[in-house]
């Protein structure tokens, strides 16, 4: 018995003294991120420490002769991209086009293998794949010469990645359950009235559609415009840019977000309670004119976006977004505070699109007034990746504060977001949203 307990003892220790390196350890992502963790070594071999590391939108580079980043050699460099994908039952094709090697592993099975010198090459790969999160690693390395590095996947057979929508239609308004119809649409544009979306398959009312669809999409600022009855969902790029999930008549919605260039995905939801039904969808942007630029306030290339600029995008649940008139420039935006991560949390995002590869102090600018949250939670995506700074908007009303400095590589990718999360009580605080500053050092 003594033994025994000993035994016991020894084991409760030994868990114990485990549980805090087990909770220190890395923390390994579930939900789909829209976007990749990469890492680049300066060898062809992945080995030592990475000379970068950073989050990217996109696997779609053709590099010529040239580098990834200032950090990174011209030659003789390798990456690692990966990231969890969330996709419905089906399978799918995996596509990877580089010069030179290319490895891509699915839920840790190596499913392409050409780690060897050569010219730009495209290899496929089908897997089938369940519904839910899957893993998804691509490794790539550069000898000499040219360097381009591209990767997608699609639905095999029942889906595009530029000339049409997938889309499932459900006997239900939720989504859920296998759907009772999967075709192609070449595009989102229904006024159905009273009737079905297909006679005999899909019901007239109590119905639901998710489509979805991959295209390639120049970079630059995109205008989307949803009308609906009842309700829907747009995400644009893992972005929720319309949430507007409730009985209604018709009603037009827009959003307004910048693109980065490349293989987009974009998914819209709908759901039709009862009497007319209506879902249509259309956009504009991109390469019919120039990015938008930024304020620039004096000539040592200062650059401060505000609130009221086409470089600040909303999105989240609309009916959470308040404007008054104060703050600078006259206007600023606030929400209430949630207490942990909701489906239809408000967020914004500030993207410097005319920076110069340099340094620079970011600074925001904190209202008087609708600031009372001591835990605004500001993210700075840089050449280098993220950085969180934790902000008292409650003490720094009509101030702008520092939240450090960085190297930007420009090019209109990098940004400055905000969301609603502040972990304190819910809707106890009030997030001030107005403008930033970047400033050259």
């Amino acid at each position: 018995m003594f033994r025994r307990f000993s035994l016991l003892l020894s084991l409760i220790m030994v868990l114990t003294s485990v549980a805090p390196v087990l909770a220190q350890g890395p923390i390994t992502p579930y939900h789909t991120d829209p976007t990749w963790h990469v890492q680049y070594w300066n060898n062809t071999s992945l080995t030592g420490t990475p000379v970068l590391d950073r989050t990217e939108e996109n696997i779609n580079y053709d590099w010529g002769y040239g580098s990834p980043h200032s950090s990174v050699p011209t030659d003789n460099f390798s990456a690692r991209w990966a990231k969890y994908i969330d996709v419905t039952a089906g399978t799918y094709r995996f596509v990877a086009t580089s010069d030179d090697g290319v490895r891509v592993w699915v839920d840790n099975e190596l499913i392409i293998d050409r780690w060897y010198d050569h010219a730009v090459e495209t290899h496929t790969a089908d897997k089938y794949l369940s519904a839910g999160h899957h893993w998804v690693v691509v490794e790539y390395y550069e000898n000499g010469g040219l360097a381009v590095m591209q990767f997608q996947w699609v639905l095999s057979g029942q889906g595009s990645t530029g000339s049409g929508w997938r889309g499932e239609y459900y006997n239900n308004q939720i989504l859920t359950g296998s759907p009772v119809l999967v075709r192609d649409d070449a595009a989102i544009n229904f006024d159905w009235g009273t009737g079905s979306p297909a006679p005999g398959q899909v019901d007239a009312d109590h119905f639901s559609v998710r489509w979805t669809r991959t295209m390639n999409m120049s970079a630059g600022m995109y205008h989307f415009t949803v009308s609906t009855d009842d309700g829907t969902r747009l995400w644009v790029n893992g972005h929720l840019l319309v949430d507007a999930w409730y009985d209604q008549a018709p009603r037009t919605y827009t959003g307004d977000i910048y693109l980065p260039g490349g293989q987009i995905t974009l998914k819209m939801e709908y759901y039709e309670n009862g009497g007319g039904a209506v879902a249509k969808l259309s956009w504009n942007g991109g390469g019919t004119g120039p990015n938008p630029t930024p304020i620039t306030t004096d000539p040592t290339g200062t650059v401060i976006i505000d609130d009221t600029d086409t470089a600040f995008s909303i999105g989240g649940n609309s009916s959470g977004w308040r404007t008054v008139n104060e703050g600078y420039g006259g206007r600023q935006l606030w929400t209430y505070n949630s207490d942990r991560v909701y489906s239809n949390y408000n967020w914004a995002r500030w993207t410097p699109y005319n920076l110069q590869s340099r340094w620079y102090e970011v600074y925001v600018y904190i209202p008087d007034r609708y600031t009372t949250t001591a835990q605004a939670r500001y993210w700075v995506y840089h050449a280098n990746g993220y950085d969180l700074r934790i902000v008292d908007q409650s003490a720094h009303g009509g101030q702008w504060v520092s939240l450090g400095t960085y190297y930007f590589n420009g090019g209109g990718y990098e940004y400055v977001s905000l969301a609603d999360l502040t972990y304190e009580p819910y809707r106890s605080r009030l997030i001030g949203f107005d403008a930033l500053k970047w400033v050259p050092r």
